[in-house]
């Protein structure tokens, strides 16, 4: 019976990469909110932090692909880890994203809206990190998971408000056109960042409604 089990194909941590993404998501935004805090002395210290964030984080999800290949044994649909995988993946990228057009746009000073709508990407990320490990049992966490994500997607309409809000003030202020455009970018990269977020937990309670 031993040699039955060491024969058996072993089922990938797929759950245990998923935590450690969502991880790296909640790391970066929190490197995103420090780089946003007014005076900030070092932009460029923690644009990198953010970049080195992301890259650990890229490593994550090759491990994730490659475990997909190579595994007998998922613990839900393949299409499934694959689009979570990816969606983990999209919202840490746009992150990074948002710290890069700043840089390029030579945007340091961060007005309130944008801080605003990072600390919806905060809370955002935190509640897809705490549904993470609940994958592991589906069935007895659904009503958990499900609540989770509706507040992910509460928040998604939050920040889409923010947006607005955003752009009608900054249309106001009728600023020079590069001061324009970079701050525009930086306003809708956060949102579409909520809008990543949000992606994750519709695939989760997809998951939630394949299993219970």
């Amino acid at each position: 019976m031993r040699m039955f089990h060491l024969l058996m194909p072993k089922e990938e941590r797929f759950v245990d990469n998923f935590v450690a993404h969502s991880n790296f998501i909640v790391a970066a935004a929190d490197a995103l909110a420090t780089l946003m805090i007014p005076n900030h002395s070092n932009h460029i210290a923690s644009i990198r932090e953010v970049c080195e964030i992301e890259s650990a984080a890229d490593n994550i999800a090759r491990q994730t692909q490659t475990a997909l290949h190579r595994s007998f044994i998922t613990p839900f649909d393949r299409s499934d880890i694959f689009l979570l995988s990816n969606a983990l993946d999209d919202a840490i990228d746009h992150i990074e994203d948002v710290a890069l057009h700043a840089e390029l746009y030579n945007v340091k000073i961060f007005d309130t809206y944008m801080r605003l709508i990072t600390e919806q990407i905060q809370q955002s990320a935190r509640f897809v990190a705490k549904t993470m490990p609940l994958l592991n049992n589906i069935t007895n966490n659904a009503e958990h998971i499900r609540t989770m994500c509706e507040e992910v997607s509460k928040i998604e309409k939050i920040a889409d408000e923010l947006l607005r809000k955003a752009l009608s003030d900054l249309i106001k202020q009728k600023p020079n056109i590069i001061t324009f455009f970079g701050r525009k970018e930086v306003y809708e990269l956060l949102e579409t960042t909520t809008d990543s977020l949000d992606d994750v937990a519709d695939i989760v309670e997809g998951l939630v409604l394949d299993h219970v």
